[in-house]
């Protein structure tokens, strides 16, 4: 019987071949949906920006000007400068399940360049609050990635993308650096032992979607990117957050400025 129990133990997800099998569902399938009852968001951007902070666009109006473009599981928002090609989602919650439906509906829609901007915890002692890290990898330490690819422990931005927005946030005077990311779903089981070992792999920060965005990416050819702010700290292998957030937001509003130019670009 022990020997029986041993033989359905699997690892996930419970079809190791899963990516390679075809969906009942797909994001085709509800792009095409939500345009016969009327409901698609009246924008179809070719480059999106993914906003974690939900009160920059309104925030930032003066200096960018958006008007709302309707809703798709997220509130959207068109980029009156770039006469449509630019859209930011705002309020979507957080974590890669979400971030990747709604990054497979945008590439239905045509979408070509996906960027997020988030924070995160830090994991390296001389990283900062307000610092700037461009993700060009993520270590795909949560579920959504293993139902599309076959299982490995990175997955890579589009490094062009990433260049650009390097370029971009120096352009605006600010500092960054461009270093791995460690994407989880559950923010209250990182361990001890996980931030040890991803010091030592100079693993910069730690977040929830950019793996997810990042596999969306691969699978849809569409080219991605992330970029985390240092928020809090496991850095000292306890929890740290900041006294003030001077910093954070300045850095947000950097971010936030060089995104929308290179998603502008054609």
């Amino acid at each position: 019987l022990k020997s029986l129990l041993l033989e359905r133990v699997v690892s996930f997800p419970n079809y190791p071949d899963k990516h390679k099998l075809d969906s009942l569902l797909t994001a085709d399938d509800l792009v095409a949906y939500r345009a016969r009852l009327g409901r698609m968001p009246k924008v179809k951007p070719t480059g999106v920006l993914f906003c974690l902070e939900r009160g920059l666009p309104h925030r930032m109006r003066w200096r960018i000007p958006v008007e709302r473009a309707g809703a798709m599981n997220a509130d959207v928002f068109a980029v009156k400068k770039t006469k449509g090609r630019v859209a930011v989602l705002t309020s979507f919650g957080g974590g890669s399940p979400i971030v990747m439906e709604l990054a497979e509906e945008l590439a239905v829609m045509g979408t070509k360049k996906m960027v997020l901007m988030t924070w995160g915890g830090t994991l390296q002692t001389d990283t900062k609050p307000g610092d700037i890290i461009v993700c060009n990898q993520a270590i795909r330490d949560e579920g959504a990635s293993h139902h599309y690819l076959p299982h490995t422990k990175y997955i890579n931005a589009d490094a062009s993308l990433v260049n650009e927005l390097v370029a971009a946030i120096r352009a605006r005077g600010a500092q960054c650096i461009v270093g791995t990311t460690w994407t989880t779903d559950a923010p209250y089981r990182e361990t001890r032992e996980e931030v040890i070992q991803y010091q030592a792999e100079g693993v910069k920060t730690v977040e929830m979607e950019s793996a997810g965005l990042f596999t969306v990416g691969q699978v849809r050819a569409v080219q991605t990117a992330s970029v985390v702010i240092g928020m809090d700290s496991l850095a000292s292998l306890r929890w740290q957050t900041p006294e003030r957030l001077d910093n954070i937001m300045h850095s947000l509003e950097v971010v936030y400025t060089a995104a929308i130019d290179v998603l502008a670009q054609p």
